[in-house]
């Protein structure tokens, strides 16, 4: 009986090394150069995949959230800002340029902005309505700013990479499950193995998300905008997400106090001329 437990467990140990094996060389194997960040990244997509997927998915975005506005100065606005953006900036040296897509959403209440993959970027009529600095109109910059640190997440191509890291998390966690699973306790091993999974896509998150605002930065300057605005547009999100905002240890964004330290340095890097 006893040495039929212990090469029960050591099947076990053994399954486990071969799926974290497997796991670990998928990811290793599929890399990439981005040009514009200057690093190797690890991808599950190509750029037409990216592309492919965003436009896919754009639609049941645009309908989650009340609608596109169309045919208005303030879609104008955003449809020119994004473009100026992109055609003056490293970003038209990309797979992506003439692909994107920029959004006005008619959500009045949820204040965001976010990015799909591949170039398919949106903007809540609630958040461009805070983009002011006396209460009238729509600050460019601080616009620019928010449209930026979008096209920052597109061309960093973080969605080909997050998903990589998840399909990772997912081969380690199955290992982890496998080897500490216990039959008297099963819930012990799934527990553990979903610790490890959200730590690594924490991580993660909050790298990516202050990616984008570095290479927001650098591209409002090759556009011709102020970055000094983007902090200001930090203040716009710290004021909306009020006093009890999650912990930044707990959240995939950074807390926008951080977030302004890392543009103030961006801007100092990128007005010393380094790209």
């Amino acid at each position: 009986m006893f040495g039929n437990n212990r090469g029960g467990a050591s099947s076990k140990l053994l399954i486990a090394l071969v799926l974290a094996g497997f796991a670990l060389g998928k990811y290793y194997c599929n890399s990439s150069y981005n040009d514009i960040t200057g690093e190797k990244q690890h991808l599950s997509l190509s750029p037409d995949q990216e592309i492919a997927m965003g436009l896919q998915s754009a639609p049941q975005m645009i309908a989650e959230m009340g609608g596109a506005v169309e045919g208005t100065a303030y879609d104008a606005l955003v449809d020119r800002v994004g473009r100026a953006l992109v055609e003056k900036s490293d970003a038209a040296k990309t797979a992506y340029r003439g692909r994107f897509q920029f959004h006005l959403l008619n959500d009045q209440r949820t204040i965001n902005a976010f990015a799909l993959p591949g170039g398919q970027i949106f903007i809540t009529a609630a958040l461009l309505a805070r983009l002011s600095t006396d209460g009238k109109s729509i600050n460019e910059d601080m616009l620019a700013g928010v449209l930026g640190h979008e096209i920052g997440h597109v061309v960093a191509r973080h969605s080909a990479e997050k998903l990589a890291q998840m399909e990772l998390a997912q081969g380690l966690t199955g290992a982890v499950s496998m080897a500490t699973y216990d039959p008297g306790s099963p819930s012990s091993g799934a527990y553990i193995a979903q610790m490890v999974s959200n730590m690594m896509q924490l991580k993660y998150g909050r790298d990516q998300e202050l990616q984008s605002d570095d290479l927001g930065v650098r591209f409002m300057l090759q556009a011709g905008y102020d970055p000094e605005q983007l902090i200001h547009v930090m203040e716009v999100l710290k004021q909306a997400a009020g006093p009890n905002r999650t912990p930044e240890f707990q959240s995939t964004h950074p807390d926008p106090e951080n977030r302004k330290e890392h543009i103030q340095e961006a801007i100092r890097k990128y007005r010393g001329g380094a790209q």
